[in-house]
Order: structure tokens, then C-alpha cells, then sequence
């Protein structure tokens, strides 16, 4: 099993940026996709941003694209998503996820992974 915690989460201005971590232990990262996912209050959870295995691909909701890039860091076993140019409207819990067999049409479901942490709260005021 992998187990995974999130930080870097917090309050930020409207335009303003945030790094977060998703930490594995248990098993290495890199062989598995990962997911950030969000959810906000009274939403369904959202796909974000995921990372195919093995430094794969990567794939993002159009409405992040050129402001969120999701990341690894083999050596710190961790996958991070540099959040700039942040809106009201990103505000969620940010979830991670992983699963080691995810083929590239199952990477943007969130039942598809098996593996998920315990969220940080981003909020973005205007």
C-alpha cells in the first residue's frame, strides 16, 4: 500500500500562487499515476491535474491549464501542484490520489484511484 499526505494548502489574494505536496511512504511514486482532484462545498469532486507513471504524461481541467503544472520529485518520493494566477473559484480541498494500473482514459475519474490523502484546504479570496 501507499499512503499519501498533502500539504501547502492556505489562504491567498486572488492572483496570488501556492506549491502543494502530496508525501508518499510506502511505496515509490513514480510507479504509480497520481491525481490531484478538488472538492468544494456542496460539489461533486473535481478532476485537476494527474501524472502518468514513470514520468508519463500529463493531463489538466481546461480550466487550469497554464496556471496549475503537476509535478514529481522522484528523489523526495512527492508530486506537487503549483497552483499561480489563483481565482475565488479554486477554492476546495485538494485531494491527491494514486493507483499503479490507471491506463490514460481512467486518469481523470476519481473511483479509478485507489489510494487517496486527506486533503488540503486552499482558499482564494477576491
Amino acid at each position: 500500500q501507499v499512503q499519501l499526505v498533502e500539504s501547502g494548502g492556505g489562504l491567498v489574494q486572488a492572483g496570488g500562487s501556492l506549491r502543494l505536496s502530496c508525501a508518499a511512504s510506502g511505496r515509490t511514486l513514480n510507479n504509480y499515476a497520481v491525481g490531484w482532484f478538488r472538492q468544494a462545498p456542496g460539489k461533486e469532486r473535481e478532476f485537476v491535474a494527474a501524472s502518468r507513471r514513470s514520468g508519463g504524461t500529463t493531463h489538466y481541467v481546461d480550466s487550469v491549464k497554464g496556471r496549475f503544472t503537476i509535478s514529481r520529485d522522484n528523489a523526495k518520493n512527492t508530486v506537487y501542484l503549483q497552483m499561480n494566477m489563483l481565482r475565488p473559484e479554486d477554492t476546495a480541498v485538494y485531494l491527491c490520489a494514486a493507483d499503479s494500473r490507471l491506463i490514460r482514459n481512467e486518469l481523470r475519474n476519481a473511483g479509478a484511484y485507489d489510494y487517496w490523502g486527506q486533503g488540503t484546504q486552499v482558499t482564494v479570496s477576491s
